[in-house]
């Protein structure tokens, strides 16, 4: 028996331990789910072109981008600047 085979043997047990009813139907997978509407993708690209365009147009002098990263910090770039890259502080 290998390794792999080792820790499946070790989940399954694990598994029929906790349940020992066996696996629960999902109540999603019965029901189907509706079809996603046709002009979704226009509407998509018309949004992303909206909210592209206030990004390149210039603003005030001395106002910054305000674009925050993952961790809350906000680029101390200008407005509307060219780099790809943002400036955290």
């Amino acid at each position: 028996m290998s390794k792999v085979d080792a820790q499946r043997a070790m989940r399954e047990a694990r598994y029929a331990q906790n349940n020992p009813d066996g696996p629960r139907p999902r109540a999603a997978s019965a029901a189907p789910s509706p079809a996603p509407a046709a002009p979704a993708k226009p509407a998509r690209k018309a949004a992303a072109a909206a909210s592209a365009a206030p990004a390149a147009a210039p603003t005030a002098a001395g106002a910054l981008c305000g674009h925050t990263s993952m961790n809350g910090r906000s680029c101390t770039r200008e407005a509307g600047h060219a780099e790809k890259s943002h400036r955290y502080s």
